[in-house]
C-alpha cells in the first residue's frame, strides 16, 4: 500500500510536471499583443466576441485568468473585478480649457526731452504774445495808408542769389575759395595800379596815352588775343610810365613790349617779335624790342601778377545775372575808361562796378543796383554815380572822337553794335551839368606829334 501511494504520488507529480511544461509551451507558442489595445482572442470563446479593450497593463492575476478554461462570464466578471480596483484605474483626463488670456496693450512711452520742452515752451509763448496782440489802432492805419499814398511803404528785400550754384560741380571755378580769392584782390589791388604821374612826364600828355592806348587796342583786335592780355598790357605801360621817364620816340616801342610780355604771361601761342615789329611798320628793331622788354622787367621788378579791371569785370558781371548785351556794354564802357587818362584815379574794382553800373541804366535794366551786386562788388549804388558819370560821358563822345579804334570794335554785329545804343540820360543829364564832357582843344605840340605809325593790313599767322 505503501509503495503503491508513492507510486500514485510520482505519478501525480509526473502529470503535474508534464502539465507545467505543456502550459510552458503553450505559453511560448501564444501570439504575443502588439498592443493593450488590440483585441485578443481566447480559447473557448466565441471569435464573434470581441474583449474589450483593457487600458491597463497585464497582471499575474489576469494572466492566469487568461489561460484557465472559465466561462466567458467569468471571465467579464474577473476582468470587471480586476478593473474596478482603484488602484488599477485609468482615469482619461479631460482637456483642460483654455482660458482666453487678454494681453494688456504696450503702453506708449514718451520720452520728453529738454529740447522737446524748449519747443513746448516755445509754442506756448507764440500762442501767449499772438493772443495779447491787440488790433491795429486808428492811428497806425492812417499812418500806414499815407505812406502808401507817398509811395513810403516798406518795399520786400532783394534776395541775394548764390551765382555759384551752377557751377558747383565745376573745378575750374573754384568754387570753395572763390570768394577768398577776390577779397585777396581788392586788398592789393591798391599795390599794383599806377597813381598820376602825368607830371612827371615832360615829353609825353593825356592825348598821347590816348592815341597809343587805342592803337594797343586795334593791335589786340587784330592778333586775336584773350582779353586779359589788353587789360594787363595797359596795366604795365601806366606802371612804367609812373616810375620812369619816357621820351615820345619810345612811347610806341613802350607799347610793343608790355604787349609782348601780357601775352607771354597770358597766352598759349604769344605773338612773335617779328610780328610786332611788322605791325608797327618796322619803326623798331627786333633788338630794340627785346631791349625795352628787359628794361620794363627790371623796372617792375617781375611783377606782373596784379589784379586789373578785367579780374572784377569777369565777376561783377557774372553777380548782374544779365544777357549779352549787357556784358558787350560792360566791356566797351570799361575799354573807354581805360583809354582815358581821367580814370586812372578809380581804383580797377570801382571801375569795373562803375562799369556793370552804367551798363543797366543804358539798357535800363531794373534794379540799376540790387543787393546781390552791393554784397559781390563791395560797392553802394551812391559810390558809383561819380565814375559811371565818367563813363557814360565818354559813351557819349565815342562816336564824334578821332580815335575811334574802340567804336568800331563795338560798332560790330559780333558784339551786339552796343557802341550804337544811346547813353544813360540819367546819369547822362548829370555829366554834362556837372561839366565832365569837355570840349576837344587842339594843342599845337599834340599836332605836331606824329604819334604811333598808322595799323597795318596784317593777318597773323595762324598755329596749328
Amino acid at each position: 500500500m505503501a509503495s503503491r501511494h508513492v507510486v500514485q504520488q510520482q505519478n501525480a507529480g509526473d502529470a503535474i510536471t508534464n502539465k507545467m511544461k505543456n502550459m510552458t509551451v503553450e505559453h511560448k507558442n501564444r501570439r504575443a499583443l502588439g498592443d493593450i489595445g488590440n483585441l485578443v482572442t481566447i480559447r473557448g470563446v466565441e471569435a464573434t466576441k470581441p474583449i474589450p479593450q483593457v487600458s491597463r497593463p497585464v497582471t499575474r492575476n489576469f494572466h492566469a485568468k487568461f489561460l484557465s478554461n472559465e466561462q466567458p462570464e467569468n471571465i467579464k466578471n474577473a476582468i470587471g473585478a480586476d478593473v474596478a480596483r482603484p488602484e488599477n484605474r485609468v482615469v482619461a483626463r479631460k482637456p483642460a480649457d483654455k482660458k482666453v488670456v487678454i494681453k494688456p496693450r504696450p503702453e506708449e512711452i514718451i520720452v520728453i526731452s529738454p529740447d522737446s520742452n524748449e519747443v513746448a515752451e516755445k509754442e506756448k509763448n507764440s500762442v501767449e504774445k499772438s493772443l495779447k496782440k491787440k488790433a491795429p489802432t486808428l492811428t497806425s492805419t492812417l499812418t500806414a495808408r499815407s505812406q502808401a499814398a507817398y509811395g513810403l511803404s516798406k518795399k520786400p528785400k532783394d534776395t541775394i542769389v548764390d551765382i555759384d550754384a551752377a557751377d558747383i560741380n565745376n573745378d575750374l571755378a573754384v568754387v570753395e575759395y572763390v570768394e577768398e580769392i577776390y577779397k585777396f584782390y581788392k586788398s592789393i589791388e591798391n599795390e599794383g595800379r599806377a597813381h598820376n604821374y602825368m607830371d612827371s612826364q615832360p615829353d609825353i600828355n593825356e592825348k598821347m596815352r590816348e592815341i597809343l592806348i587805342d592803337w594797343l587796342v586795334q593791335v589786340h583786335h587784330k592778333f586775336e588775343l584773350s582779353p586779359e592780355t589788353l587789360y594787363l598790357t595797359i596795366n604795365i605801360v601806366d606802371r612804367y610810365l609812373a616810375s620812369k621817364t619816357t621820351s615820345r620816340r619810345e612811347l610806341q616801342l613802350l607799347g610793343v613790349s608790355a604787349m609782348l610780355i601780357a601775352s607771354k604771361y597770358e597766352e598759349i601761342w604769344a605773338p612773335e617779335v617779328n610780328e610786332l615789329v611788322c605791325i608797327s611798320d618796322r619803326t623798331y628793331t627786333h633788338e630794340q624790342v627785346l631791349l625795352m622788354e628787359k628794361r620794363i622787367l627790371g623796372e617792375l621788378e617781375w611783377n606782373l601778377t596784379v589784379p586789373t579791371p578785367y579780374m572784377f569785370l569777369v565777376r561783377f558781371i557774372k553777380a548782374s545775372l544779365t544777357d549779352s548785351d549787357v556784358e558787350n556794354t560792360v566791356y566797351f564802357l570799361a575799354e573807354l575808361g581805360m583809354m582815358n587818362y581821367a580814370t586812372l584815379m578809380y581804383c580797377p574794382s570801382m571801375i569795373a562796378a562803375s562799369a556793370v553800373y552804367a551798363a543797366r541804366c543804358t539798357l535800363n535794366k531794373a534794379p540799376h543796383w540790387n543787393e546781390t551786386l552791393k554784397m559781390h562788388t563791395g560797392f553802394y549804388e551812391s559810390q558809383l554815380i561819380d565814375c559811371a558819370k565818367l563813363l557814360v560821358s565818354f559813351h557819349a563822345t565815342s562816336g564824334e572822337h578821332k580815335l575811334k579804334g574802340i567804336y568800331r570794335k563795338y560798332s560790330s554785329s559780333g558784339r551786339g553794335a552796343v557802341a550804337l545804343l544811346q547813353p544813360a540820360k540819367s546819369l547822362l543829364a548829370a555829366a554834362v551839368v556837372e561839366g565832365k564832357i569837355a570840349e576837344q582843344v587842339k594843342d599845337p605840340e599834340e599836332e605836331a606829334w606824329t604819334g604811333v605809325k598808322p595799323l597795318l593790313v596784317y593777318q597773323r599767322r595762324k598755329k596749328d
